[in-house]
C-alpha cells in the first residue's frame, strides 16, 4: 500500500507488552510515568491546535519499540473504575514510525507517517469470500463464549481493514500474533492472517474439548460401574438374606474359601496374605485378576489327596505280567519298590526326613518296546492315578518351571499341572520322550528337571507362577527316552536307569498272539472266532516280515493282514471263519522283506566274496547287523593309503587305521601277503551310506574284513562279531551287548564273538536266545580270525586279489 506524503508529530506512548490495533478503546492507568508524560504532552500540544490531544500508541517489546504505531485520540481522562487516574484512548489508524524529533513535555516525540489503508470498492470475489469466512469463524467462536451481543456488531463491519483489527479484541492472541497483525500494513493480508490465527484457535479448541469429552466419559463410566457393582452387591445380600444363607458361601469370597481349605500351614499363609491384596485393591486393578487366577489354581491343587497303594505285591506282580510279556527288569523293580513300601508303612517310615519314598526310573530303550504303555500299567498295578506328560521337542524352561505372575498369559509349570490333572499328590507321572527335549535363548528344560527328579530336593519343589513349595517326594516318575546318549549327564545321574533292549522272537509271538492280535480283531470288526492266525505264520511275521526291536511294525503287519482278510469278505471273494496259516501270508500281504543271510543262496549272500564281514551295532531303533566291505585298489592306480566310507564318526575312522596297522605289523605272524600293501590302495566300506555311524566296536569286524581280503579267505556266513582293537591286537570290551545278540538272533546268525571282558552282560540276555547262538568270548584278534575265517582251499586262494 502506499503512504500518503503528510507527517505527523506525535508524542508517543509505549505499551509494554501489550498491542492496540485501530479501532479499538482502551483505558490505561495514568500512574504510568510514560504513559501520563505522552497523554500530557499530547494535551499541551492540542491547546495549539483544534481537536482532541493525539499520542502514537507503540508496542514496547522487551525494550525494544515497534517499527508501526497506532495514532491514538485521548477520548476522556478521569478516574478508572478502581479509583486510579486514567485515559481513554481510541486507535485511529496505523502509523510508520520515523525519526525522533523535540516536543514539549517530558514524553519521546518522534515523526511518523499515516498508512494507507483504502480497499478497492466493490471487493474482488476472493476477498469477499475471505470476509465470509472470518466472519464465520468469529460468529462460532464467540457463539461458543456465549457473547451474543457481540455477534451483531461483527457482522455489521464491512470494511476489510477494520474487520482485521477487530481481532484486536481477540485474548487468545499472543502479544507477538498481534505485532504481527499491526505491521502487516496490507488490509487483505492482514485478514487472511486474522483467518489463519482463528482458525488455528478453533482447531485447539476442538482438539481439547474432544480430550475433555473423552476423559469425562471414562469418568463417568468408572463412576456408573462402581454405581453398579454396589448395586449388584446390595442385590446379592438381599438375596442371600432371603434365602437364608450365609455370607461366606458365596464362591467369590476367596477367604472362606482360603480358610474352608484342607491347606498346609505354609501355603495357607501365602494364600491369606493374596486375599489381603485382593480385599485392598480395586475391581478394575488387573492384579486383582492375577490375584484370583492365582487363587483358582492354587485351590485346585490336591495338596492332601492321596492314593493308598494296593499293597497286594503278588496282585501287582500278575497285573505287570497280564498287560506286558517280557520287560522282567521292570517288572522286578516296581515289586521291589512296592514291597519296601509295604514295609515302611509297617514301620511307620513313611515320611523320613520330610521326603516319602518316591521313585524316579529311566526306562530307556529303542521305540516300540513298551515304554510308554508300561507307566500306565504299573499306575495300574500300584492302584495310583496316571498322567502323562509329553516332553518332545519342549524347548522353554518356563514348561517346567511355570511363568512368573506378572507375565501376561502366565501358567504353572507342566508338572504342577499334571499333580491337579491326576487330582492326587502321588500319581505315576509319565516324562515322555525326555530325550528329546531341546534348549534355546529361552532356557534349558533339562536342567529346570533337575530339582523335580532329584528325590533329595523334590519335596520342596518351587514353581515359578506358584512360589509355594510343593512336596513331588511320592510321585513315582517314569522317564523314557530311545537314546540314552541324549540325556544330559546330570539329569541321568538322579534317575534309576532300567534298559528294555527289545524283544526276542519268542516274545514277539507271544505279545501278538495275546495283546496285538486281539486289539487288532476289535478294530478291523472282526471276532476271535472269524479269524486267527497260527503260530507259525505270527512267528513268519515277526521274523521275516519285520525286523525291529519293538512290535510296532509287527503290529501294522497284523492290522494290514485283517484288513485284507476283511475287504475280501466284503468282496464275497473269501468266506468267514478263516485261519492265515504261513502260506497264506505272501498271497494276502506280499513276499517277506527280511530274509535272513543263511537262507539266501549261497552265492547270494554279503560274505560270498572275500573282504567281507559282519558286524553288530546299536542304533537308536535298538540293535543291528553291520556289513563291512574293504578292496585293494590296482598298484597301477597309485592310490596308496586307506579310503573310508559310509558316513563314519572320527572314533570309528580310527578303529579303522588301528586294523590297518595291525594288520601291517602282524602280517607275517599271521601268514597274510601284506608286502603289497605300500604301494596299494586300501578301501572300506559300510553300506547304507546315508545312516551315520560311529564308535569303536567294528574294530574287530574291520580286521576280520581285510584279513580276509588279504588271505582271500572266505568269512563265515553265520558269524557276526563285535569287539574294540588295539594295536597289540588285543580285543577290548564294548557296550549294549545285549542289543547286539538279540539283532544277531533277529538275523539269523548262530555264532556271535565277543570280547572276553563281556562276558558277564550274557546274563541279561534271554536264556531261549543264548539257547540258539553259539557265544564266542575272546581276548586277542587271532582268536577272532581263527573262527570267523573259512579255511583256505588252496595255496592260490592266498593271494592278494586286486578287488573284492
Amino acid at each position: 500500500m502506499a503512504s500518503t506524503s503528510t507527517s505527523l508529530t506525535l508524542p508517543v506512548l509505549p505499551l509494554d507488552d501489550e498491542v492496540v490495533l485501530p479501532g479499538m478503546v482502551v483505558p490505561l492507568d495514568l500512574n504510568d510515568a510514560d504513559v501520563r508524560a505522552a497523554v500530557e504532552a499530547a494535551q499541551a500540544a492540542a491547546r495549539s491546535t483544534p481537536g482532541k490531544p493525539r499520542v502514537l500508541l507503540v508496542p514496547r517489546i522487551d525494550g525494544t519499540y515497534a517499527s508501526t504505531g497506532v495514532l491514538g485520540t485521548v477520548e476522556q481522562v478521569g478516574r478508572l473504575a478502581d479509583g486510579d487516574p486514567g485515559a481513554l484512548i481510541r486507535g485511529r489508524g496505523r502509523v510508520r514510525i520515523g525519526a525522533g524529533t523535540t516536543g514539549p513535555g517530558a514524553a519521546l516525540w518522534v515523526e511518523g507517517t499515516p498508512v494507507d489503508q483504502s480497499v478497492p470498492d466493490p471487493l474482488p470475489g476472493q476477498v469477499a469470500e475471505l470476509v465470509k469466512e472470518y466472519k464465520a469463524l468469529a460468529t462460532a467462536w464467540l457463539r461458543k463464549r456465549g457473547a451474543w451481543q457481540v455477534v451483531d456488531r461483527v457482522q455489521a463491519i464491512d470494511d476489510v481493514s477494520q474487520l482485521a483489527d477487530n481481532s484486536g479484541y481477540s485474548p487468545f492472541l499472543t502479544t507477538e500474533q498481534k505485532v504481527e497483525l499491526l505491521e502487516t500494513a496490507d488490509p487483505v493480508a492482514r485478514l487472511k492472517l486474522a483467518t489463519q490465527q482463528l482458525r488455528d484457535h478453533l482447531a485447539e479448541q476442538d482438539v481439547a474439548e474432544t480430550i475433555a469429552k473423552d476423559v469425562q466419559e471414562g469418568v463417568d463410566k468408572q463412576q456408573r460401574e462402581f454405581l453398579l457393582r454396589r448395586q449388584l452387591e446390595a442385590v446379592r445380600k438381599e438375596l442371600r438374606e432371603l434365602n437364608g444363607e450365609q455370607e461366606g458361601e458365596e464362591s467369590d469370597d476367596y477367604r472362606a474359601r482360603v480358610e474352608a481349605a484342607d491347606l498346609p500351614e505354609k501355603v495357607r499363609e501365602a494364600a491369606l496374605k493374596e486375599v489381603d491384596k485382593l480385599e485392598r485393591s480395586s475391581d478394575q486393578s488387573p492384579e486383582g485378576s492375577w490375584i484370583r487366577t492365582w487363587l483358582d489354581t492354587l485351590l485346585e491343587l490336591p495338596w492332601n489327596e492321596r492314593t493308598e497303594d494296593a499293597y497286594d505285591i503278588q496282585g501287582a506282580k500278575g497285573v505287570l505280567d497280564a498287560e506286558h510279556s517280557g520287560l522282567e527288569d521292570v517288572k522286578e523293580r516296581i515289586t521291589e519298590y512296592l514291597a519296601v513300601r509295604k514295609r515302611r508303612g509297617e514301620r511307620g517310615l513313611g515320611v523320613v526326613g520330610g521326603r516319602r519314598g518316591g521313585a524316579v526310573l529311566a526306562l530307556v530303550g529303542p521305540p516300540g518296546v513298551g515304554k510308554t504303555s508300561l507307566g500306565e500299567s504299573v499306575a495300574h498295578a500300584m492302584g495310583r492315578k496316571f498322567v502323562r506328560v509329553a516332553l518332545g521337542g519342549v524347548r522353554d524352561e518356563a514348561e517346567i518351571r511355570g511363568h512368573r505372575r506378572t507375565y501376561v498369559g502366565a501358567l504353572p509349570g507342566r508338572i504342577v499341572r499334571a499333580i491337579k490333572e491326576a487330582g492326587s499328590m502321588n500319581p505315576v507321572v509319565l516324562l515322555d520322550e525326555i530325550d528329546k527335549v531341546g534348549s534355546d535363548f529361552r532356557g534349558d528344560p533339562a536342567a529346570a528337571l533337575l530339582e523335580v527328579l532329584d528325590p533329595a530336593q523334590n519335596h520342596t519343589f518351587r514353581d515359578h507362577y506358584l512360589e509355594v513349595e510343593l512336596d513331588l517326594s511320592d510321585v513315582v516318575f517314569l522317564a523314557t527316552a530311545n537314546v540314552l546318549e541324549a540325556i544330559p549327564e546330570a539329569l541321568l545321574d538322579r534317575m534309576e536307569l532300567v534298559r528294555l533292549d527289545g524283544y526276542t522272537e519268542d516274545e514277539k509271538v507271544v505279545i501278538a498272539r495275546d495283546h496285538l492280535l486281539p486289539r487288532q480283531l476289535e478294530r478291523a470288526g472282526l471276532n476271535a472266532d472269524e479269524v486267527t492266525i497260527d503260530e507259525g505264520a505270527l512267528r513268519k511275521l515277526a521274523g521275516e516280515y519285520t525286523r525291529e526291536a519293538g512290535v510296532r511294525t509287527l503290529e501294522r503287519s497284523i492290522a494290514r493282514l485283517l484288513r485284507k482278510v476283511a475287504a475280501q469278505h466284503e468282496l464275497g471273494e473269501r468266506k468267514l471263519p478263516f485261519s492265515v496259516t504261513e502260506g497264506e501270508l505272501r498271497g494276502l500281504i506280499g513276499r517277506p522283506h527280511h530274509v535272513p543271510e543263511s537262507a539266501q543262496d549261497p552265492a547270494e549272500r554279503r560274505t560270498a566274496v572275500p573282504g567281507v564281514a559282519t558286524g553288530l551295532a546299536v542304533t537308536g531303533a535298538g540293535g543291528d547287523v553291520l556289513f563291512v566291505e574293504a578292496s585293494l585298489a590296482d598298484p597301477e592306480t597309485g592310490a596308496a593309503g586307506l579310503t573310508l566310507t559310509g558316513q563314519l564318526g572320527d572314533v570309528m575312522k580310527e578303529s579303522a587305521q588301528i586294523a590297518l596297522s595291525f594288520l601291517r605289523s602282524h602280517g607275517a605272524e599271521l601268514e597274510l601277503p601284506v608286502a603289497d600293501l605300500k604301494d596299494r590302495g586300501v578301501h572300506i566300506h559300510f553300506p547304507a551310506g546315508a545312516v551315520p555311524k560311529d564308535g569303536p566296536s567294528a574294530g574287530i569286524t574291520m580286521t576280520t574284513a581285510l584279513a580276509s581280503l588279504l588271505s582271500g579267505r572266505l568269512v563265515r556266513t553265520d558269524v557276526a562279531m563285535t569287539g574294540e582293537v588295539s594295536l597289540t591286537g588285543r580285543v577290548l570290551p564294548i557296550g549294549g551287548v545285549k542289543q547286539k545278540l538279540l539283532a544277531a538272533h533277529r538275523a539269523g546268525v548262530t555264532t556271535v564273538i565277543i570280547p572276553k571282558r563281556n562276558e558277564p552282560d550274557l546274563d541279561d540276555v534271554p536264556a531261549e536266545v543264548l539257547d540258539k547262538l553259539d557265544v564266542h568270548a575272546v581276548t586277542d584278534v587271532r582268536q577272532v580270525l581263527e573262527l570267523a575265517l573259512s579255511p583256505a582251499t588252496s595255496d592260490a586262494a592266498r593271494e592278494v586279489p586286486a578287488a573284492a
